[in-house]
């Protein structure tokens, strides 16, 4: 009997459509693209199935998130900015009963600290910073290791 792939909804927060052009020296050289490409080979070798999504927008992440039961095992998510000033979306992961993990690129703890504080944190299974891309690799691998517990 095959095992069903897990299904994880990634979401990219503002800015990131701009990775590998912006602020390199904190958030590196690789684009978005190509994090999404490794997120796909090591979802490939989980056996999971990933929806990618990058959203400027508050709301439509809300949306995002909103409409993942039923259709998402998981969320890995890097609200970006929004880590420390979106209650809105803190509010949606807290309400859907889909596990999610928060990362980020740089060590936000090691920030300015405006950055220190993550609203998305207290909604989330756990968080990952600070390891560059390798964060979202790391992020993948908790969230479907959290799917495959729960199941």
């Amino acid at each position: 009997m095959k095992t069903q792939p897990v299904r994880i909804l990634v979401i990219h927060g503002p800015n990131l459509q701009l990775l590998g052009r912006r602020e390199v020296e904190i958030y590196g050289e690789l684009t978005l693209e190509e994090i999404d490409r490794r997120l796909e080979e090591e979802a490939g070798r989980l056996g999971a199935e990933l929806t990618i999504a990058q959203s400027n927008h508050e709301g439509e992440i809300v949306d995002l998130i909103g409409k993942a039961e039923g259709r998402s095992d998981a969320i890995l998510i890097n609200p970006a900015a929004y880590t420390h000033t979106s209650v809105a979306i803190r509010d949606a992961l807290a309400s859907v009963p889909v596990p999610a993990v928060e990362v980020h690129l740089s060590n936000i703890h090691r920030r300015e600290e405006f950055r220190r504080r993550s609203l998305i944190a207290p909604a989330a299974a756990g968080q990952v910073s600070g390891f560059g891309p390798a964060s979202y690799l790391l992020g993948l691998q908790a969230a479907v290791g959290l799917v495959r517990q729960e199941g």
